[in-house]
């Protein structure tokens, strides 16, 4: 039966498949109401499938805002209200010396959350802004982030914890081009956008550094179509805005959006 969920996912899917089955079975058969990290978007629908196949078990996400990327899930059983649960979610503003612009991008926060030893699923969407950052984060390390944080990259920090109806979103930024590629193949598509030669994109790939849909891919030859998100460790992510037809030459003209 298991080997049989696992034929749906993704080899290195199969530690989180566990984790899944196992809150939802929980949930069904003890009656437990379980709150997890922030799960990425594929890992959410993950839970989704696992939690559609058992009718005793409920879900409900919460990222801390509507349009939340990386989300809390609240695994209940079906008789339960979830959305009269707390899904735990805190905001830590982070501000720079004075009124002044810190320059700081989404990398440096991140890095330097993880550099005090937190780990990436404890921390939701990060919203940076020209003199401040809104950072989504469980309610367990709150506390500890606002005393131990006070520096990201080289420059000195101060934070506060403020109420989820504070949080100010960030517009995600896009670096705008447009390409014009012989196919839709994610190694010729990724070759552009990164500027390095097909042979070397294809490494990175194979070697289980790519996700597509926040899916690990490993297959230079995937298509890709309007709408994916693609990421590479090291090198960032971009997303496919629009196909936008064929030249007369029989190109195919794409317009992608680079994460800033």
């Amino acid at each position: 039966m298991k080997q049989g969920i696992y034929d749906h996912f993704h080899p290195d899917e199969k530690p989180f498949v566990d984790r899944a089955e196992e809150w939802i079975e929980r949930s069904a058969q003890q009656h437990e109401l379980k709150r997890t990290d922030f799960l990425d978007p594929r890992q959410a629908q993950i839970l989704t499938i696992l939690a559609n196949r058992n009718p005793d078990v409920n879900v409900r996400f919460d990222g801390g805002y509507d349009q939340a990327e990386r989300r809390r899930a609240i695994i209940g059983p079906d008789y339960r209200n979830l959305d009269d649960e707390n899904a735990g979610i805190s905001v830590l503003v982070v501000n720079g010396p004075g009124q002044a612009q810190m320059e700081l991008d989404h990398g440096d926060f991140l890095g330097a959350l993880l550099g005090l030893g937190i780990k990436r699923d404890r921390i939701g969407d990060i919203h940076v802004h020209e003199h401040f950052c809104h950072i989504i984060v469980m309610d367990e390390i709150a506390d500890y982030l606002n005393i131990h944080l006070r520096q990201v990259h080289r420059i000195n920090v101060l934070t506060d914890v403020i109420p989820l109806s504070e949080l100010q979103t960030a517009l995600v930024k896009l670096e705008e081009m447009s390409l014009s590629v012989a196919s839709m193949r994610l190694d010729g598509i990724a070759s552009d956008v990164y500027r390095i030669s097909r042979s070397k994109i294809v490494d990175p790939i194979r070697a289980g550094r790519c996700r597509v849909n926040w899916k690990s891919e490993e297959d230079p030859s995937e298509q890709l179509r309007a709408g994916d998100v693609v990421s590479f460790k090291g090198l960032g992510r971009f997303k496919v805005l629009e196909v936008d037809g064929v030249t007369k030459k029989g190109r195919i003209r794409v317009k992608i959006g680079k994460f800033i």
